[in-house]
């Protein structure tokens, strides 16, 4: 089990890519007791949760595309993706020197447990993923 601050600091040090890379906004923090953790990254178009289910040691990375500002529904396939789902879309079609300049850019962050691992690789595979977004954005029929 990590405890809310040692994530909290973790996720803020790992995903500060999308602040100052895609000036996004951290927009909420959500814990609840040492359970469920939740933070989220925001811009006009979409937000970004990282979360944690505590208990059961489920974290999962999870963009929205927002609806006119508003979050959609979560079994909305389209609008809801996770980032397993965004690997599959664009990872695939990277080359190793990519793959290299990424490890590069995350070099100075070490990892302390299974949790931080996992932490580190969701933030590494969603900054190649929103790099590839930007040359090949997502279409509202791709599933």
């Amino acid at each position: 089990m990590i405890d809310s601050d040692k994530f909290q600091n973790f996720v803020k040090r790992t995903f500060s890519f999308l602040v100052t890379e895609y000036g996004m906004t951290l927009d909420k923090e959500k814990i609840n007791g040492n359970a469920f953790y939740d933070i989220q990254f925001r811009d006009k178009d979409k937000v970004i949760s990282i979360s944690l289910e505590n208990i059961e040691n489920y974290f999962q990375v999870i963009l929205f595309k927002l609806d006119n500002g508003q979050l959609p529904d979560y079994d909305d396939k389209v609008k809801t993706i996770h980032l397993t789902e965004l690997n599959k879309r664009f990872l695939t079609t990277l080359d190793k020197k990519e793959f290299e300049d990424n490890d590069r850019h995350f070099g100075e962050i070490m990892t302390e447990d299974k949790i931080e691992k996992q932490i580190l690789k969701s933030a590494k595979d969603l900054r190649l993923c929103l790099k590839q977004m930007r040359s090949r954005p997502l279409s509202t029929s791709e599933n």
